[in-house]
């Protein structure tokens, strides 16, 4: 006894275009109802052979919300034919949700809310320990000013990332405030220096008429409403321009004897 060739195997298994149909119909109904499940099985779009001679049909999805989505039944055996899966899988233009992030890497900034939580990773690599625990003031006095009176403090990574951020920000020296500014903040009266390693680069602006007031700035930024900026001053009365006009023609009146009139 031998068995069919392969090439029959499988032609059995494409042809059986009614038998795959059916078979995701009935998965629609029982997922969608009899109403919608009936039509939600659309045209026979495709059918290619699986590994191990196994053969899946699409057909087109129809039901609301399923744009470019395809029913796809696996038919394997031959005599007879049976079906080995139904399922509802997504076509290259199919409407499907964004990749799942873990919520630690959703948060955005700015994404922080009135009485939000937001927890650090133990393992943040722009924080290290710090904490340092001393009875003696003129030592607490210091390690408060260098950050070592709290438990963490910033990394290298971390001020790094930060400076680049503050750099590359809209109070950075490439900003377009920056660039028609007379003057930088490094040379500005309001400027107020940040502590540590940072504070050679950036400080904190003072004046409440700045743009940049209670932010961060580069040294290198600036404003209209830089400290040293001085108003020009002019005469209160508009003086008008003296003109000599030594064009005119002078014209010589002949001297004339007095009439004398009598009645």
């Amino acid at each position: 006894m031998t068995s069919a060739p392969d090439s029959d195997h499988t032609a059995v298994l494409v042809a059986a275009v009614e038998q795959a149909r059916a078979a995701a119909v009935e998965e629609a109904v029982a997922d969608l109802g009899p109403e919608t499940g009936e039509t939600a099985v659309g045209e026979h779009l495709r059918a290619f052979e699986e590994p191990g001679g196994a053969v899946t049909h699409q057909f087109e999805a129809r039901q609301p919300g399923y744009r470019g989505w395809m029913w796809t039944v696996t038919l394997a055996g031959g005599h007879p034919v049976t079906v080995s899966e139904v399922v509802l899988l997504p076509g290259d233009d199919a409407l499907i949700a964004p990749p799942w992030v873990p919520w630690e890497q959703r948060v955005r900034p700015g994404d922080l809310g009135v009485g939000d939580l937001l927890p650090t990773r133990p393992d943040d690599p722009r924080l290290v320990p710090a904490y340092v625990q001393n009875d003696d003031p003129a030592v607490e006095e210091v390690a408060t000013e260098i950050g070592l009176g709290r438990e963490k403090v910033m990394s290298r990574e971390g001020r790094l990332a930060a400076a680049a951020r503050w750099h590359d920000g809209p109070h950075g020296p490439d900003s377009d405030m920056a660039r028609a500014a007379p003057e930088r903040c490094g040379t500005c009266g309001f400027f107020l220096p940040l502590a540590g390693s940072l504070r050679a680069a950036f400080g904190v602006c003072g004046n409440e008429y700045s743009p940049a007031d209670g932010s961060v700035v580069s040294v290198e930024f600036g404003c209209g409403a830089h400290s040293a900026v001085q108003v020009e001053q002019g005469s209160p009365v508009a003086v008008a321009e003296l003109v000599y006009d030594d064009g005119v023609d002078m014209e010589v009146v002949p001297e004339h004897d007095p009439v004398v009139v009598t009645s």
